[in-house]
């Protein structure tokens, strides 16, 4: 069976919609890591690649050019990493989905890494208006050897503005694969108007939820306790949490702020990125901007 991100060239959209794609190639070597492919179609680009870790090591700025995504817009990202490659991919701010007007927008994420190569797929938040309609996949391919640490933060209404997501449907879709067997699935649904906001099995009343997700690592006891603490240290509102499966570490955080929700997963990665990665966590200046 076939479960790659369906081709933007397969979906039927009206004229006056974004059609982006991005692919990006990324290929290590003894003078350390390249961005040996970049195609792009539609408002969806990559700035120059950066080295503020030196040259094993590409940092990557995704940047779409709207600075929003409208009903109907599509946007897919195919990237890949081999020959020991080790690449950072962020984004300059909040990606921002507006609402629907009647269309469903989407973004399709593949991501390939191959034998011993690296990728961190470390977008800033993604705020979701009332009104949206989105579907969101997200899949990643791992070959023997290779890492991935991914995060994410959704934010559903501007609550600083007094808007609440009492309308609007996000779906969201997130497959891991090491070798061709399935490692990681996640298939949710948030209806603004449904269960999902207020359940205790959905957001709880919450806003704002965070997942980051690193593969091809084991905690021991200690391992596990300490970014537990780091994480309690870090939140100064909501819940969060640490699961530890084969080969894979999950830290989850729930609350109302996108504050607290990007300090848990900064605390993490700062955690985490140096035992996945032998490297140790070095801020992205963007961030900070």
């Amino acid at each position: 069976m076939n479960h790659r991100a369906p081709s933007l060239s397969n979906i039927v959209l009206p004229a006056s919609c974004w059609q982006a794609h991005l692919r990006l190639g990324f290929t290590g070597g003894e003078r350390g890591t390249r961005l040996g492919e970049r195609i792009h179609s539609g408002p969806l680009r990559v700035q120059k690649p950066l080295y503020p870790e030196g040259a094993q090591v590409c940092h990557a700025v995704i940047v779409h050019p709207p600075g929003g995504v409208v009903g109907g817009d599509a946007l897919a990202l195919d990237i890949s990493a081999r020959d020991g490659a080790q690449a950072l991919l962020t984004t300059p701010g909040a990606g921002k989905w507006y609402r629907a007007n009647g269309r469903r927008s989407r973004q399709d994420v593949r991501i390939d890494i191959r034998d011993d190569a690296a990728l961190e797929w470390l977008p800033q938040e993604t705020l979701f208006y009332r009104d949206a309609q989105v579907e969101l996949t997200h899949e990643v391919s791992l070959g023997p050897g290779a890492r991935y640490l991914g995060s994410e933060i959704l934010c559903f209404g501007r609550t600083a503005a007094g808007e609440v997501f009492a309308e609007g449907t996000v779906h969201q879709t997130t497959t891991i694969r090491r070798e061709g067997q399935l490692v990681w699935h996640e298939q949710g649904q948030v209806d603004g108007a449904g269960s999902a906001m207020h359940s205790p099995f959905g957001l709880g009343g919450n806003t704002v939820c965070a997942t980051l997700i690193a593969c091809g690592l084991t905690l021991d006891t200690d391992q596990l306790r300490q970014l537990r603490q780091e994480l309690d240290n870090a939140s100064c509102s909501g819940n969060s949490g640490v699961t530890q499966l084969p080969q894979i570490v999950v830290v989850r955080h729930l609350g109302r702020s996108s504050e607290a929700a990007r300090a848990v997963v900064l605390a993490a990665w700062r955690r985490l990125r140096p035992l996945l990665l032998g490297r140790p966590a070095a801020v992205p200046r963007l961030w900070n901007t």
